[in-house]
């Protein structure tokens, strides 16, 4: 760079440090400033020489999440502080003592919880991100504005994605989506969680996001129009009883219009609750709950309710502290209208979730919220869980949905929807859960097994020769049963392991084999189990044929065993290509060369999807599309065993691909797709169904394609037929959301 853009380039950085110290969201005085200033100038010159992947310079990260923690979180000075220093021991030669003789205790501990594992040794199976993610869950036990720091670092990551590789975009999406946006949720952080999954449909499904985002903002001045006519009684009722309040237009995100397209199977132009209309008002904690009826009942006096659409989560808040209360109504047009009420702190509570609680000390919801960290710790105390077993329980408890269970005595618990009377006795206590053989639910015997119903009322019965079981880990869905029951069964494994060495050791004696480590490694890879642990606990349930060891050569006590080398052991065979010269084949890795692989059943790629390989253990590489189901999964916590992969040729192949049709049923409307499929188009099917409800079609055809253009051709001459309302391709156990043809 020449000396007038390094000058340009540090007026910018003194900017943006001004607007994070005016824009704070908490009141400083002159030694929170100096502190912050001395976090910066570290951070500044400790950064100075790096660059990001946009060229820009690395402190303008640090800045930017620092503001984030401050403006939309709504942290204060330790935060900035940490914020300010998250990437420097990582990254810097500076390290953790520095960060304790500079700043303190407390910082050291949440820049430590910050710092990616590194130099660390793992196996191959291990997740290296499910083991950093899991590090960072540990310090939620220290202090819970690591997991908000450490949101504010993926929110700024997400908002400058575009300067990464694509096979980047994908795996940092997918990871978000995965753990950061539910989490986010979790913690009340609303608008986070909202702007996660928009950027991570963005780069997951670029087309579908823009051609919402089109859709919604085409749509903008209608909805404008009909929300003021909407209100005009409200306000004026609200007006008459000198309500100070404020009436708020919250639409919904591009990301919930997709999922409702896809988990309903409806085009944009049907989904109904584009926006919800959030009525704010100023109110006393002891009048709170009143005044929010009071204010429900002058909505339904205007617009008739829907009975079935009443959310009340001011009685009952969320386990992460959200109240509000919510109606549905039916608007003069004829339209459903969603409409939100709550007080101005229930409305800071949801839009700054945890952080907001140190402003409001006594809330319940602060107390709800405490439960639900209290929870996690617990979760914590394993002392050496499977870090992809971790991550996977922690996720089943950052789910929104919620139920709400009594005890005998009349206290509620909340769990999350699905659990069980198993997870009802963990919760209690996990000796409670261990010896449990049963529940009565509303007075009524119940297994283990029994799904529990909000408002239930659960009796746990015990015994005391009870203890967990294997099959017990099917049916649990909370992380503290999980956690438990796994620690319970390692525990015994561990128990018949240490009998299963005895008697090793005893049946070796007798077949004069010394028991030392060169003799053990051969004896386990004799019975091809992974390890001698696995060794002794076989032994230890009688699972070993002993007698086939006599059979062994040995000498003086040692054992002659080789075992036999396998083919082909790095599982690739490279290839020069997979079909004929003008077939369809992919490239794969960095390198772009030709493997062997295997397209997934679970999405069905075809020449012309945006595609990546997956090493699998025992199947060589498989070829998912980006937007299959299950690759959000597979790149969150497998990202080591994700590869590049390309098409290039793309002819002459056939492709299987799936996809369903609805319409309006009349005569000879099968024969007129099959027709367009089989003679006009010239495309081979594999299997079609079709089914009528009350003059409505839905069906399903298996057709086989060059690629996603011939693809695409076909759908547009299916949908022109007459009775045809969509078509859409069939992506894993779902479809891919439409539009309709007006769009």
């Amino acid at each position: 760079m020449t000396e007038e853009e390094l000058k340009a380039e540090r007026k910018l950085i003194l900017r943006e440090y001004r607007a994070l110290l005016k824009n704070a969201k908490r009141e400083m005085d002159d030694a929170d400033r100096l502190l912050i200033r001395k976090a910066f100038d570290l951070a500044a010159e400790a950064h100075s020489p790096m660059r990001r992947k946009s060229g820009e310079s690395y402190i303008f990260h640090p800045l930017a999440v620092a503001r984030i923690v401050s403006e939309e979180i709504g942290l204060g000075t330790t935060s900035i502080v940490c914020a300010l220093l998250h990437d420097v021991v990582e990254d810097t030669e500076i390290n953790l003592d520095d960060i304790e003789s500079l700043f303190g205790t407390r910082v050291r501990i949440i820049v430590d919880g910050l710092t990616k594992l590194r130099g660390a040794q793992f196996g191959e199976d291990v997740s290296i991100q499910a083991e950093n993610f899991r590090k960072m869950l540990l310090t939620l036990s220290d202090d819970i504005r690591v997991i908000l720091i450490k949101l504010a670092d993926r929110l700024h990551n997400m908002r400058t994605l575009e300067s990464m590789r694509h096979d980047k975009q994908q795996k940092i999406a997918s990871e978000t989506l995965y753990l950061y946006a539910p989490l986010s949720h979790r913690l009340g952080l609303y608008n986070l969680k909202s702007e996660f999954e928009d950027l991570c449909l963005k780069y997951k499904e670029p087309e579908l996001y823009h051609k919402i985002e089109s859709s919604l903002e085409k749509s903008k001045a209608v909805r404008t129009r009909f929300i003021n006519r909407f209100t005009v009684p409200i306000r004026k009722r609200l007006d008459e009883l000198e309500f100070d309040y404020e009436v708020k237009i919250r639409s919904k995100s591009v990301y919930s219009i997709y999922n409702k397209m896809v988990n309903k199977n409806i085009p944009f132009e049907e989904v109904y609750d584009l926006f919800a209309i959030r009525i704010i008002i100023e109110s006393d904690e002891k009048n709170e709950k009143s005044d929010c009826w009071q204010v429900y009942s002058i909505v339904t006096d205007n617009y008739q309710p829907n009975p079935d659409r009443l959310r009340d989560w001011i009685s009952t808040p969320k386990g992460n502290g959200y109240e509000s209360l919510h109606t549905t109504v039916m608007s003069p047009s004829g339209k459903w209208v969603e409409v939100q009420i709550r007080t101005r702190r229930m409305d800071d509570i949801a839009e700054m979730g945890y952080a907001a609680h140190w402003k409001y000390k006594e809330s319940a919801s602060e107390n709800a919220l405490d439960e639900w960290i209290r929870r996690i710790r617990e979760t914590l105390e394993n002392p050496d869980p499977n870090a992809l077993d971790f991550i996977d329980d922690f996720k089943l408890n950052l789910f929104s949905d919620e139920i709400f269970v009594f005890t005998p005595k009349g206290d509620l618990r909340n769990l999350p929807s699905s659990a069980t009377a198993l997870d009802f006795a963990f919760e209690i206590h996990s000796d409670i859960g261990a010896r449990c053989i049963g529940a009565k639910v509303n007075h009524r015997l119940a297994p283990l097994s029994h799904e529990l119903k909000s408002g239930d009322q659960v009796e746990i019965l015990t015994s005391k020769n009870q203890s967990p079981k294997e099959d017990w880990l099917r049916f649990v869905v909370t992380a503290k049963a999980k956690s438990n029951i796994r620690t319970y069964l390692k525990e015994d494994r561990k128990r018949i392991a240490e009998d299963g060495k005895e008697i090793l050791e005893r049946k070796l004696r007798n077949l004069k084999i010394n028991l030392n480590d060169e003799n053990l490694n051969k004896i386990v890879n004799f019975y091809r189990l992974p390890t001698s642990h696995e060794l002794f606990f076989k032994a230890g349930l009688a699972q070993l044929d002993f007698s086939k060891l006599a059979a062994l050569k040995k000498d003086s006590g040692q054992l002659k065993y080789r075992r036999p080398k396998r083919r082909n052991p790095d599982g690739l065979k490279r290839i020069v290509t997979n079909f004929n010269d003008k077939g369809a084949n992919l490239v794969i890795g960095d390198s772009m060369e030709k493997f062997d692989y295997k397209l997934s059943n679970c999405c069905n790629p075809i020449p012309g999807d945006n595609v990546f390989g997956f090493i699998t253990i025992n199947d060589g590489i498989k070829i998912h599309r980006e937007n299959c189901p299950n690759a959000i999964q597979m790149m969150s916590k497998y990202d080591y065993r994700i590869v590049k992969a390309k098409w290039t040729n793309q002819e002459s192949i056939a492709f299987l691909a799936g996809l369903r049709i609805s319409g309006i049923d009349q005569v000879g409307l099968v024969n007129e797709l099959t027709k367009v499929i089989s003679s006009e188009y010239n495309v081979n099917m594999r299997s079609i169904s079709f089914d009528t409800d009350d003059g409505i079609f839905t069906g399903t055809v298996m057709v086989y394609v060059n690629d996603t253009t011939h693809l695409t051709e076909l759908m547009r001459k299916l949908r022109n037929i007459s009775g045809v309302s969509t078509v859409s391709r069939i992506k894993g156990d779902k479809q891919e959301p439409t539009f309709t043809q007006a769009n």
